[in-house]
């Protein structure tokens, strides 16, 4: 088996090449090792950026440094690929609104290069999107609790309502790929699938204020930095190991089922940011310097998918606990201090 993982140095790509060069495929990784998000965190920014390059590097991954909107580049790379996972994008709502032709050449062009590649060899493909396309509106359905945003029904399904409320560049985005790769599904046939991503953390994530706040949560905690909360800290969303989150590309592979799929931990994992902030301090018994600042535009205070699709479909659900998967991040940080400035 041979699989393209677009993105394949960032956090969720780095993770599904490892996943599959120790299952025995041959695995090439595209990343333009972009620095955007990295400049903004404070952390070392070239050890950060090359870290999950070297480990694939050991691990035997094919890694090639390039770009996503370079057409032909894919077209090459796609030859004898046997699954495509495109990961590849701009994440962070606060770059797209800082610059909307980063964010529009990424999102959009760049994933329908890779749907091209895929449609030009017929390779099946999933497509990484965000919860986020559900828009804001569901901040007006939630009711403030003790430590957390609350709601009935508790979870959210792929019928629900999208693109409400105040809207970015990256709801805009993301949203258009969906498109373009349901598109795909119906004019072309091909074997494509759109995961709606909740707030996914894990080992070689380098979050920062921007995107990945459960890992920056924990490297400002080690390192005790202040942590910002915008707005409040009774936000929600239904956390989700990377680990689980991989398994659900194979998932998706072993079937072929395509469609739009919410990829998240769930009612199991519901967690406000107050609640992470509390388990991360009890489990390396350190004292948080937590500031308070105003609401972000387009933020969602409350998510929590439904995920009785993919478990239908794809036979997927997850495994992994908050506790758990939180006791391995901060392992894992702590394991890589030096990177982070510590």
């Amino acid at each position: 088996m041979k699989v393209l993982v677009t993105g394949g140095c960032g956090f969720l790509g780095s993770h599904v090449c490892e996943y599959y060069i120790k299952k025995g495929a041959e695995v090439v990784s595209i990343d333009s090792l972009t620095k955007y998000e990295l400049r903004r965190t404070g952390y070392a920014v070239e050890g950060a950026r090359y870290y999950n390059w070297n480990l694939l590097k050991e691990l035997g991954v094919s890694l090639i440094k390039g770009d996503i909107r370079n057409k032909q580049e894919l077209f090459e790379l796609s030859k004898d690929c046997d699954y495509i996972i495109h990961t590849a994008a701009q994440p962070a709502m606060t770059i797209s609104i800082e610059d909307i032709e980063l964010d529009f050449t990424t999102n959009v062009l760049g994933t329908l290069n890779v749907l091209e590649a895929a449609r030009n060899y017929s390779i099946p493909i999933v497509n990484c999107s965000s919860i986020h396309i559900y828009g804001n509106k569901i901040n007006r359905t939630i009711k403030e609790g003790e430590t957390r945003f609350l709601r009935e029904p508790q979870s959210i399904d792929e019928n629900y309502p999208i693109m409400e409320g105040n809207l970015t560049p990256l709801h805009a985005s993301k949203r258009s790929a969906e498109i373009y790769v349901q598109t795909y599904i119906d004019t072309y046939g091909l074997e494509a699938a759109t995961f709606r991503l909740t707030g996914m953390y894990g080992p070689n994530q380098f979050g920062g204020e921007d995107h990945g706040w459960v890992a920056n949560f924990v490297i400002r905690t080690l390192l005790r930095l202040p942590i910002k909360i915008f707005g409040t800290d009774k936000q929600v969303r239904d956390i989700l190991y990377v680990s689980d989150a991989v398994e659900a590309f194979d998932a998706f592979y072993k079937n072929k089922k395509p469609g739009i799929y919410n990829i998240g931990g769930g009612v199991k994992t519901i967690i406000s940011l107050g609640e992470c902030l509390k388990i991360i301090s009890e489990i390396t018994d350190i004292e948080q310097n937590i500031s308070y600042g105003p609401q972000r535009l387009g933020d969602l205070w409350y998510f929590v998918c439904d995920i009785l699709k993919a478990k239908n479909e794809l036979g997927w659900e997850p495994k992994v606990s908050n506790q758990t998967g939180v006791t391995k991040l901060i392992n894992w940080v702590k394991y890589n201090i030096e990177i982070f400035g510590g």
